[in-house]
């Protein structure tokens, strides 16, 4: 069962989602919202996989709600307004839904974000290697060899000593097979391995002379996490 929550200030919006989700082929339990207060305090109180939310809305945007999270779920923006769709691009959210949103556009979104939960496999995190399909055949690759990983539109370049690895698989997807504790999101393209890392100076990660930025939205968590090590 995916949990969801559907925050929006129109009432028919949420309506139509909750509609939607009902009539998915996969089981999708929504919690529907028009105040945002009343969200967030669902939010801290329950556990939720996904949040459909509103950009524009009467008190506060989706951007800010969703910056207002500090362990966000996945996220998918519904809004009549397409000008807003780079700023979803660089929050990494799930997919940008443009209303009056298709049935069917609907469906290609939430089964991305079920796909995303049917990989994270805690077996997978118990074991010191990865299972890779390249074009031609399927490789090893021990997560001691990784250095980083990088997002290059619907693939992943997975750099180590010898030479990076190409796959068909998005960075989210692929975030969700490795140990949290020994992996981190540094940028909306960029996942490093923690042991990897020479130095930080200000926005840049240095991993085998290799400089990786930090962005905005990775930046606190990133620091939190070093800064248990220091």
């Amino acid at each position: 069962m995916m949990k969801c929550l559907a925050l929006d200030d129109e009432p028919l919006a949420l309506e139509i989602i909750a509609d939607f989700a009902a009539k998915a082929p996969f089981p999708m339990q929504v919690k529907t919202f028009e105040n945002a207060a009343l969200a967030l305090r669902y939010m801290q109180e329950e556990h939720v996989d996904l949040l459909f939310l509103d950009i524009k809305m009467p008190d506060i945007t989706g951007i800010q709600f969703l910056k207002a999270l500090k362990h966000p779920p996945m996220v998918i923006f519904t809004t009549a307004y397409q000008e807003y769709a780079v700023d979803g691009f660089n929050m990494d959210v799930v997919d940008y839904l443009l209303k009056p949103i298709p049935f069917e556009r609907f469906i290609k979104a939430v089964t991305k974000a079920q796909e995303y939960l049917s990989n994270t496999s805690p077996k997978s995190m118990d074991n010191d290697y990865i299972f890779v399909k390249t074009e031609y055949k399927i490789i090893k690759i021990n997560l001691e060899d990784i250095l980083y990983i990088e997002a290059l539109k619907d693939y992943i370049k997975i750099y180590t000593p010898n030479q990076p690895v190409l796959t068909l698989k998005s960075l989210k997807a692929f975030e969700s097979r490795l140990p949290k504790d020994k992996f981190i999101r540094v940028h909306r393209s960029y996942l490093v391995a923690m042991n990897k890392i020479n130095s930080v100076e200000r926005n840049t990660v240095m991993i085998a002379n290799q400089p990786i930025p930090i962005s905005e939205g990775y930046r606190d968590k990133f620091y939190d996490v070093i800064t248990k090590y220091s």
